[in-house]
């Protein structure tokens, strides 16, 4: 017990070392809940740092760092600096080498400088990284206590191919203990908490990522997603984000929980506080050529011809579902207010917009879950067992239960008590899946008959979760993003608006599909959520990533046009 205790102690201790001593600034009172604005006020940040840090569309950081006119030591520098403001807050990161990064960066402009060519379609761009991918010298801890001390011999697909297009891998960010958390906390580097109300959770897995790109603290940021761990903690903290589909992009070479699971496969993909990012790395990824480094890797290329929505009548008059309620759990106030608002600026720009009718929902829910504990929770034991580090089974904060803590997720009733299922048991559950995503698509293929454009309806838009970010230890539902792995849709997710307390009253209670349904209702309460992002998932199909990211310029778009309107 003392000893992973004590390991875990020292690894923290150590990360706190690495923070250069001239970075650390004053510290926040504990009941400043809201720190966005920490960054601009603290004084550590000049103003051209500043105006670095605040260029939100990376095409414009990438022009910038061709032409020199910045250098990737000084856009390198100010992500840094950002970086470790946002640790100091929200405790986002894990992995801190500064003099690492750096001299990439140098050698980087050495070269430009030195042929007056840039390096590749990153070149000289931060890019920070979930703490699941491996580079050559580093630690991968992953949250548990037992691979603290455990450091890669080679780098994972991912950073070898950004760092053939020129990238600087700079900072590795927070994830929870086994990754299968909607929230962000383990025993060796501790919680993470969402910059817009440090009371919140950021959401998780990717919850790292999640806090330290609301802060502006990396340019760009890659997270991975076999439930929601991309979805979850974009929508949480006002991000766009892409899930694309299965072996898409590279993941081998990265650690991972539940390995040899093949069924519902965790694809990696981008974070950023623009769409341009999110096509900007996905495009750049394929155009690498994957499949030459991953065997896994799916041999398609960039789809020029996807991209310009050939397939959804060019893209002048798309036909949208909105799924407002899912048939589990009933979204929130500004949930519903972020759809109605979605639905107006899309029939404002010229295109049709329709109730979505949610199939199956809940078998693909069950069938999913199930899935995923065949094991019985062997994967945790044995990762935890290396230390002796307990198994964490909630993510409640130590000073105990919110009041509305459900006592069992329905997910637990879905599922039943964990047991190791037999070969045979996985394999009907692997066969059920197959037909599920059978009756999804000739599901989907109907809607054809009521769209009124000779095509079925091209995106569905959905919450991501059933409310904005909650207190640590509530987020229980990924019922939303789950039907995505499960049916191996690419979707991606695009800030709407904000929590608004004089817009988002409370709803009269409804009719409970079930107990945790009804807990959720209970949570609402405009003032905790005040001011916290609101964000959507646009669902396309399997392989349709260009298709999404097309799709969600013209949402984003589209509500843009709507906002700038309405407000002059």
């Amino acid at each position: 017990m003392t000893d992973w205790k004590t390991r875990c102690a020292q690894r923290k201790q150590a990360q706190l070392n690495s923070i250069p001593h001239e970075w650390l600034i004053e510290a926040c009172s504990a009941n400043q809940m809201n720190v966005m604005q920490v960054p601009r006020d603290c004084g550590l940040l000049s103003v051209r740092e500043l105006e670095i840090t605040e260029t939100v569309d990376v095409d414009v950081i990438l022009q910038k760092l061709a032409s020199a006119e910045w250098s990737s030591v000084e856009v390198t520098t100010a992500f840094y600096k950002r970086a470790i403001i946002a640790q100091q807050l929200t405790n986002c990161l894990t992995e801190i080498y500064v003099e690492r990064a750096l001299n990439r960066a140098k050698e980087l402009d050495d070269m430009l400088k030195a042929t007056g060519k840039v390096s590749g379609p990153l070149h000289g761009l931060p890019i920070s990284l979930k703490d699941q991918f491996t580079m050559k010298g580093l630690e991968t801890i992953m949250g548990y206590a037992g691979w603290i001390g455990q450091y890669a011999d080679s780098d994972c697909v991912l950073v070898e191919i950004l760092y053939e297009c020129g990238a600087v891998p700079f900072v590795r960010t927070n994830v929870p203990q086994t990754l299968m958390w909607g929230e962000t906390y383990n025993h060796v580097f501790g919680r993470t908490v969402n910059p817009y109300n440090r009371y919140l959770t950021p959401g998780g897995s990717s919850g790292g990522e999640g806090a330290l790109l609301a802060m502006k603290g990396s340019p760009l940021g890659v997270g991975t997603d076999i439930g929601g761990s991309l979805r979850i903690p974009s929508a949480f903290c006002g991000l766009y984000t892409l899930r694309p589909s299965y072996e898409r992009l590279p993941y081998c070479g990265a650690v991972n929980a539940l390995e040899g699971q093949e069924s519902i496969s965790s694809v990696l993909g981008p974070m950023a506080n623009s769409i341009s990012g999110v096509k900007l790395f996905t495009k750049t990824l394929i155009d690498a050529k994957p499949w030459l480094k991953d065997p896994l890797a799916i041999r398609k290329e960039w789809s020029d011809k996807e991209y310009e929505l050939v397939y959804h009548g060019g893209g002048k008059k798309l036909c949208f579902g909105i799924m407002w309620d899912n048939g589990v759990v009933r979204p929130h106030p500004p949930l519903l207010r972020a759809m109605s608002i979605t639905k107006r600026a899309l029939e404002a720009a010229g295109h049709i917009v329709l109730d979505w009718e949610p199939h199956r929902h809940l078998e693909i829910y069950r069938n999913s879950e199930t899935i995923f504990v065949a094991d019985g929770g062997e994967d945790y034991r044995v990762s935890c067992a290396l230390s002796g580090e307990p198994l964490i089974m909630t993510m409640l904060p130590d000073e105990g239960a919110h009041e509305t803590t459900l006592d069992e997720p329905y997910v637990k009733r879905l599922v039943g008590p964990p047991y190791h299922r037999t070969t045979y048991e996985l394999w009907n559950l692997h066969k059920e899946k197959r037909e599920l995503r059978k009756s999804h698509l000739d599901h989907w293929e109907a809607s054809a008959s009521r769209t009124g454009t000779g095509r079925p309806i091209d995106a569905i838009i959905s919450p991501a979760v059933a409310y904005a970010a909650v207190p640590h230890g509530l987020n229980t539902d990924s019922f939303y993003t789950t039907l995505c792995n499960a049916m191996d849709y690419a979707t991606s997710v695009f800030p709407v608006t904000f929590v608004d307390t004089n817009l988002d009253h409370r709803h009269p209670p409804h009719k409970f599909y079930n107990h945790e349904d009804e807990a959720i209702y209970n949570l609402y309460d405009s003032g905790l959520f005040d001011g916290c992002p609101v964000g959507l998932q646009l669902i396309g199909r399997t392989q349709e990533e260009e298709a999404v990211i097309a799709m969600t310029e013209i949402v984003d778009r589209a509500l843009r046009q709507y906002t700038k309107a309405n407000i002059g």
